[in-house]
């Protein structure tokens, strides 16, 4: 064997012990719900109509370890025998028909298990259950962690360990786990990039978008902070999954969640 042909032979057997980045990505069910009228995501279109929707987490084991990506509805909303309705009829009424925590120790994970998370945004539906994580690293965006709340409240505990993103964030280093800042439903929404093994690129929406036809449509929401900064957070979107190849999976988007392997099943 030449020597060109022994350096090669390393390179791969080096390769190949390495682990993987992500090894493997569990969807959740963080909530299910009915939204009244869902042309407050799609202004001037389905006026009235109402849709099923739904909330995902996304929990990814990497080789560094856990990262949990969205909280959910709070897992209290479980014992609410109607759900918790919104103070608008038009927005979404949500249930909880499994819990995170119990969806978690399904897999076998602990709460203190998690190495890491991380949050698109701050609506209710997103972080839920971060303080089900006390001493879990949050990343999220500083524009966000210091938008002022309802009466001027924090998002989050002041005590709860962040760390505050000024843009993109490669989570573990290796370019597997990426934070995309995607403003615009929020002045410090995020997206999130994930690079499996065999399933390949996927970019997870937050609320960047909320179903099929509002993205395809460039439907920007009534209530989002700024529509043009939602348009140009989309177009970055659409222009990572061109380059990549990647998937848009879509967070509230039923009819796509439906297709897809739900825990304790994943993607590798």
């Amino acid at each position: 064997m030449t020597v060109s042909s022994l350096a090669l032979s390393a390179t791969v057997a080096h390769a190949q012990s390495e682990k993987p980045g992500v090894e493997r990505l569990y969807i959740l069910n963080c909530g299910e719900g009915v939204a009244g009228d869902i042309s407050r995501w799609s202004p001037g279109v389905n006026e009235g109509k109402s849709m099923d929707f739904v909330d995902n987490c996304y929990l990814i084991k990497h080789a560094q370890g856990w990262f949990l990506w969205d909280t959910g509805i709070a897992d209290a909303v479980a014992d609410m025998p109607n759900g918790l309705a919104p103070a608008d009829p038009r927005a979404t009424t949500w249930r909880r028909p499994k819990t995170l925590a119990a969806q978690l120790e399904q897999l076998g994970v602990k709460p203190s298990d998690l190495k890491a998370m991380a949050v698109s945004h701050t609506h209710p539906d997103h972080i839920g259950n971060v303080e089900m994580f006390p001493n879990t690293m949050l990343y999220v965006q500083k524009a966000e962690y210091e938008w002022p709340g309802t009466n001027n409240a924090p998002r989050f505990k002041p005590e709860h360990p962040v760390t505050k993103l000024e843009g993109d964030k490669d989570i573990f280093g290796d370019g597997s786990i990426v934070i995309l800042f995607t403003p615009g439903h929020t002045p410090g929404h995020q997206s999130l990039v994930v690079k499996l093994p065999k399933t390949g690129e996927v970019v997870l929406s937050g609320d960047a978008v909320h179903f099929k036809s509002n993205w395809e449509n460039r439907g920007v929401p009534s209530n989002n902070v700024s529509k043009e900064q939602t348009l140009a957070s989309m177009q970055r979107i659409a222009d990572t999954l061109t380059r990549d190849k990647a998937q848009l999976w879509i967070n509230h988007d039923k009819a796509q969640r439906d297709t897809l392997k739900m825990s304790p099943e994943f993607y590798d």
